[in-house]
């Protein structure tokens, strides 16, 4: 590689480039000495614009690393041509012009314009000395092409300048938009992928759960009761068809738009929870339900967090509580629901074994508690027992309609007592 200049290497390679260049300027400044000074016509060289050409148009490799230094040499041969005898013309000057777009290409716009006046000038002065009382209106001209000529080549320079930054400018954009599509993107499955183990572990940990406890049931029961152990197994089998249904219908939300469409369920919400604590009644949990003010609609983002916040406090008390009793309560306010699941405590709770790893059931709970912009507390209580709360907000009462007395929240009454908010601990 090679340096063009301006910090920017040159490929190499782009030899060809360079010497086309430099063998039109060598041309083009023989053809302009080749013109005469006395009677202005078309002759064969002379020496000296052999000599001229070849020294300036040999500098111009140099203008790639230093602009300045190859205008300043080519405007030295430039002044000289009237000492040597030849015609000052915008075609004896090529390299002057040449260099000058390249210092206009790769110099700031005042420093580049500084050094172009002043070559300008230079190259007037010495022809305007050397010819001085013999200059036509002919020759004003001349002399005026030789010093616009290296301006306009300093003005194209000083336009390719700004369309090259123009273009870098553009292309980082492009570039800095495309990396934060990128971050957004990753942004983005990484929030899918905690939706969805947070789904998974939710539908599988509810359902596993619940066969496990059927299961043992029917082990327990086997010898002395096989009438309740066939009952327990076929509770068994529909818990684990409940579970394969679950898991096709997740698994279905990640198909691609070209797959085979899959039948579309309505997300799960309270209007859910009698079939879901009849399936927790099937595995030997007996679960009350108490209701307190007006119930109303919820959005579907809150009711299916609602819906999954029992489902997973639920599913720790059979896991772990050690009891068969458990204790729903949803208290309706102007703009929020409180939702809390406790156990009776009369049981042993049991912790997970260390190989299993630590537990997501909490931390996907608080996590979808928080996503809808409400809180979740969980701990022991003083008395005994565990206690699951949660605030999810509700929507004004205005926008909403009541709830029909015959909807799914609206359970039976069983207790007054109401559990305190314990700030928690992690539990499992």
């Amino acid at each position: 590689m090679t340096d063009t200049g301006g910090g920017r290497p040159r490929p190499r390679g782009t030899w060809w480039p360079e010497a086309a260049i430099m063998a039109t300027a060598f041309a083009l400044c023989l053809l302009g000495g080749a013109l005469s000074v006395d009677d202005r016509s078309l002759s064969w060289p002379p020496v000296n614009a052999y000599l001229l050409a070849a020294a300036t148009c040999a500098v111009l490799p140099v203008r790639h690393r230093s602009p300045v230094a190859a205008v300043a040499a080519t405007t030295v041969g430039g002044v000289l041509v009237p000492p040597l005898g030849l015609l000052l013309t915008p075609l004896i000057v090529a390299p002057a012009v040449i260099s000058a777009y390249s210092l206009a290409v790769r110099t700031a716009g005042r420093a580049a314009s500084a050094v172009l006046l002043a070559s300008a000038t230079l190259l007037v002065a010495s022809n305007v000395v050397f010819e001085f009382g013999n200059l036509s209106w002919q020759d004003a001209s001349r002399i005026g092409a030789v010093a616009a000529f290296p301006l306009v080549a300093g003005i194209l320079g000083h336009s390719t300048q700004n369309r090259r930054a123009y273009l870098a400018a553009v292309e980082e954009r492009a570039r800095r938009a495309e990396k934060s599509r990128e971050s957004e993107a990753r942004r983005r499955v990484a929030e899918e992928r905690v939706r969805i183990a947070r789904e998974l572990h939710d539908l599988v940990a509810h359902q596993i759960t619940l066969a496990n406890a059927q299961a043992t049931v029917a082990a327990h029961l086997f010898d002395s009761r096989p009438e309740q152990t066939r009952k327990s197994l076929r509770e068994l089998v529909e818990t684990t068809g409940d579970a394969l249904d679950d898991l096709r219908a997740t698994v279905g939300l990640l198909r691609q738009s070209g797959d085979a469409a899959a039948p579309a369920e309505p997300a799960p919400g309270l209007s859910r929870l009698p079939t879901l604590l009849e399936s927790f009644r099937r595995a030997g949990l007996e679960v009350s339900v108490e209701q307190e003010g007006a119930s109303r609609p919820l959005p579907p983002g809150v009711d299916l967090t609602a819906f999954r916040i029992i489902q997973e406090a639920l599913t720790n008390v059979t896991k772990h509580a050690g009891t068969g009793s458990a204790r729903v309560r949803l208290a309706w306010n102007r703009d929020r629901v409180t939702i809390t699941v406790a156990d009776d405590g009369g049981g042993t709770r049991t912790a997970p074994a260390a190989s299993a790893g630590p537990g997501y059931g909490l931390i996907g709970m608080r996590e979808r508690a928080t996503a809808v912009g409400g809180h979740l507390s969980a701990g022991r209580r003083p008395e005994g027992g565990f206690l699951v709360s949660t605030e999810l907000p509700l929507p004004p009462a205005r926008d909403t309609t009541r709830r029909t007395s015959g909807e799914a929240t609206s359970g039976e009454t069983t207790s007054s007592e109401e559990p305190g908010d314990e700030k928690m601990g992690d539990a499992p």
